[in-house]
């Protein structure tokens, strides 16, 4: 391995996004907030990404040519251009792989049959600049299963050169997508040997190939993104198919929670609220926020209302079929309901509908609206999360940070960061249901809504720990420096 001379820990990061360059979910915020706060922690850190056409023009202005080579890829032998295009970013340096066949086009991910050759490329180029680069990291941390291929190639056909000696560690964000097509097409994209298309490795069925099933046998750890979601993805509920192959390499898996960007979302400083705010006077700002909020929704302006956030994609995964169930039930003379998101038309449509007789106390905002959801968290007294699975979950976080009460269900990260609210103990600092059933979900909101109109002394307490309560990713990124030095050895 080429020298590391300062002694510090290299990290390279490899994945299909990186927010602000560009980004659809979480796996963007976690590429760009992860590596910025080991860079504080005492590691050198480079982020590679693809040199996707539909970054904005004003990033790619940032970037500066590093060079370029010609590199093959498929069972044929068939030559690709690989160039690099540089930025540095408080103090983190990105590295983009510029090719036009495969990212000058269309959106980061259109549909696996043209994306599994677009990662594939991806994912050998990235190996191959880090040798053409000479800038050999301790670690190789890859993500998701854009990133899958690259623990395989460090261990078979970039083994003997110097990014083959490094460590590999693979983080799951989202189990469900996993790069699964024909075994034919993955075997002519990868240009990998017969040998790794059984079962250990890379075959699904008789039929299909798995990409980040490869990946998770390959890598020297595999990471996701909360305690309670890696022993939930060993079992046949949450596994998705790879429940097996999970416990079989369970010995190497673990979960560190994600934290999330306190600059971004801190109310002291936000920009979009009507009123900034501290602990020390949350409790008395967050009213007049209240109170704008309803003004600009067209609810009624009334501080004693009991109003609850849903700021979600509208997918079943959210459990959304929960709260359609109990929706009526939920709302009450005393209750507001704001719900932010796009997603199912069922339930924009009925989301709609609610809105429509419930004037006043509904307000459905079909769209995504980043000021908004500033404000809705800032004006909240509850977030509702109550998701079939969550790997981690973001909001229920940046609830906390505004001083909003999360309501969730008890699955991956939402159980690992919310407390459950205790009576006898006046502890916690949320509410929580564990089954996924529909009036679990309902007593969960009518005991948050008992404390807040019964016990407003203990509410107000549990929005200052709330707010208190560190959600930075200073706590994860020591979780993972103390794993990239315990594989340096």
């Amino acid at each position: 391995m080429a020298e590391n001379r300062n002694g510090l820990t290299r990290v390279a990061f490899i994945g299909s996004e990186c927010y602000p360059f560009i980004k659809t979910g979480g796996l963007g915020d976690v590429m760009y907030a992860l590596p910025r706060a080991l860079i504080k922690q005492g590691c050198e850190v480079r982020v590679i990404m693809p040199y996707y056409r539909c970054i904005p023009e004003k990033y790619k202005e940032m970037t500066t040519y590093k060079g370029n080579f010609m590199m093959d890829l498929c069972m044929d032998g068939r030559q690709f251009y690989v160039g690099i295009m540089e930025a540095e970013k408080d103090g983190v340096i990105y590295d983009f792989i510029d090719n036009r066949e495969f990212f000058d086009w269309g959106n980061p991910y259109t549909g696996l049959w043209e994306d599994i050759p677009k990662y594939c490329f991806f994912s050998k180029a990235a190996l191959a600049i880090l040798n053409y680069m000479e800038w050999i990291p301790d670690v190789v941390h890859c993500h998701d299963w854009q990133a899958g291929l690259v623990p395989v190639y460090m261990r078979t056909l970039f083994a003997g050169t110097p990014i083959g000696e490094a460590r590999s560690v693979l983080t799951i964000h989202n189990l469900r997508f996993q790069g699964i097509c024909g075994i034919p097409h993955m075997k002519y994209w990868t240009g990998l040997p017969d040998y790794l298309f059984d079962y250990p490795v890379f075959k699904q069925n008789d039929d299909d190939a798995n990409m980040f099933k490869a990946g998770l046998a390959f890598a020297d750890r595999i990471t996701t993104v909360s305690e309670t979601y890696a022993e939930e993805i060993q079992t046949m509920f949450y596994g998705e198919g790879l429940n097996d192959h999970l416990w079989y390499h369970r010995t190497k898996l673990s979960g560190i929670v994600n934290g999330i960007d306190v600059e971004q979302w801190d109310a002291a400083a936000d920009k979009l609220l009507t009123e900034t705010y501290t602990a020390d006077d949350v409790i008395e700002k967050k009213k007049l926020n209240k109170r704008a909020l309803q003004e600009k929704l067209g609810l009624d302006v009334d501080d004693n209302k009991f109003v609850i956030g849903l700021i979600s994609r509208l997918t079943d995964q959210k459990g959304l079929d929960l709260v359609n169930a109990v929706f009526e039930r939920m709302l009450n003379e005393e209750t507001q309901v704001v719900i932010l998101g796009t997603g199912d038309p069922r339930y924009e449509g009925s989301f709609r509908y609610y809105e429509s007789v419930h004037k006043g106390s509904v307000c459905a905002y079909i769209q995504y609206n980043e000021a908004l959801a500033h404000q809705i968290y800032a004006s909240s007294d509850a977030l509702l999360v109550p998701s079939l699975f969550e790997p981690c979950g973001l909001t229920q976080l940046i609830a906390m940070r505004y001083g909003t009460v999360p309501i969730v269900r008890e699955t991956g990260g939402l159980k690992d960061t919310v407390e459950p609210y205790n009576v006898e103990t006046d502890e916690g600092n949320g509410f929580t249901f564990d089954r996924y059933e529909a009036d679990l979900l309902l007593d969960a909101v009518e005991r948050a809504r008992d404390l807040f109109f019964d016990e407003r002394g203990s509410w107000n307490a549990m929005v200052m720990r709330d707010m208190e309560k560190d959600v930075s990713w200073e706590n994860s990124a020591g979780k993972y420096l103390k794993l990239y030095e315990e594989l340096k050895g």
